[in-house]
């Protein structure tokens, strides 16, 4: 092996709605500073939503399949307190999606096609503390209506 060229090992946790896959954290020891990169992939009509985050911010971003992405605005200081943002993102949209930290993120893969997204936070996911809270994707304040109109 070439000098200072280091390996990780990936390991892949999959269940019933697909895998998730971490890819990179700041304490790998592999970048001077980063918080984590992850990748997960979802299969076609699941949701998953919502949480959120009290310390890291998050960038989306869905390399293949496609989803609908709902953020819902939480913070008790935001002019946008309460509003709900919807995004197409994926395949056919390929953008990359900041969300703050206060805000809550969720989405629905559509089509027939999994949809893999990649997501890179600010700090490493800690599994003794995590800064990840939960909201269920039915929750009556948000009232998002998740089913796919026709147009």
């Amino acid at each position: 092996m070439i000098t200072g060229v280091r390996v990780k090992s990936l390991v892949k946790h999959p269940d019933d709605r697909g895998f998730f896959m971490e890819v990179l954290r700041r304490d790998d020891g592999l970048l001077e500073l980063f918080g984590q990169a992850s990748l997960s992939k979802t299969y076609p009509g699941i949701i998953k939503a919502f949480h959120y985050h009290q310390e890291q911010d998050d960038i989306w971003f869905f390399p293949s399949g496609n989803a609908q992405v709902v953020l819902y605005d939480l913070r008790e200081d935001s002019p946008t307190r309460a509003r709900t943002d919807v995004y197409y993102m994926g395949e056919d949209n390929q953008v990359l999606l900041l969300i703050p930290k206060g805000v809550a993120h969720g989405y629905q893969v559509l089509g027939n096609k999994a949809a893999t997204i990649m997501y890179f936070t600010t700090k490493p996911y800690n599994r003794e503390n995590p800064d990840e809270y939960r909201i269920p994707w039915d929750d009556p304040e948000i009232g998002f209506d998740w089913e796919t109109k026709n147009r």
